[in-house]
């Protein structure tokens, strides 16, 4: 369910496809939060598999459209009904109080996205060099590709930050690519530095190894790279088809 009753600003949204596997322990986990969040509202991309099954016994609100993140995002934002909206994957494990701090940091006026630290971690081991790496290109890429913006606050985060703004200026910046099926986030901090400054905030998140588990660390941090690169040269069109998706 929703967790406990709270009176609170923050709507949840979470982008699905095909994650049976991983919705059972998000859904313990989001009854956990204190204090709980406004809705929590899945956004399905045509699963084949229990997840809208899943969702619905969660007590979640059901909005289906086709599949692509940036698409699936857009539709559960402008479903909203909070005035903070905080992106979070099926493969996620927020902390307990994250609703609140999601409304302390959006408490700063001059802060118009923020995200918190991931920690790549599975069953096995946790992925420290990955996590580094991670936390790292928050500040290369941006500095890299967009030192104008860089300068002015901008840092560059992505679907593990766990994401969250103020829905009103999503809408009014045009919210993510919705073709784009990599990236979009990255998309997003730099059309939402208009409003303020992109924070990282100190406090952790964790998030499934999978896709390290999958690939291998060097093979994972090179597709990293290599997304990131041409993303950050222009070469926007089928990047999803270097990063491919692990379940």
């Amino acid at each position: 369910m929703a967790g406990p009753a709270a009176v609170t600003s923050v709507s949840i949204v979470i982008p699905m496809l095909d994650e049976a596997r991983a919705l059972p322990v998000l859904a313990g986990n989001l009854s956990k939060l204190d204090p709980g969040p406004l809705e929590i509202i899945a956004v399905d991309g045509g699963s084949n598999d229990d997840s809208v099954a899943l969702a619905q016994a969660a007590g979640w609100q059901i909005v289906e459209t086709p599949a692509g993140r940036g698409r699936q995002i857009n539709v559960g934002v402008e479903a909203a009904q909070g005035k903070i909206v905080v992106v979070l994957h099926a493969d996620t494990v927020p902390p307990v109080d994250m609703v609140e701090i999601i409304e302390q940091t959006l408490s700063d006026t001059s802060i118009s996205l923020a995200g918190f630290t991931p920690i790549l971690r599975g069953p096995e081991k946790t992925r420290w060099g990955t996590t580094a790496h991670n936390w790292a290109k928050t500040w290369y890429a941006p500095l890299l590709f967009r030192p104008h913006l860089f300068m002015k606050g901008c840092r560059l985060l992505f679907g593990d930050h766990a994401m969250f703004f103020r829905r009103k200026q999503f809408l009014e910046c045009g919210g993510c690519d919705a073709e784009a099926k990599v990236m979009e986030e990255a998309d997003l901090c730099i059309r939402m530095t208009q409003f303020g400054r992109v924070k990282l905030v100190p406090r952790t998140i964790e998030t499934s190894d999978r896709r390290v588990a999958e690939w291998g660390a060097l093979k994972a941090n090179w597709i990293y790279l290599k997304v990131g690169f041409l993303w950050g040269l222009g070469a926007r069109k089928r990047l999803e088809r270097h990063y491919p998706d692990v379940r």
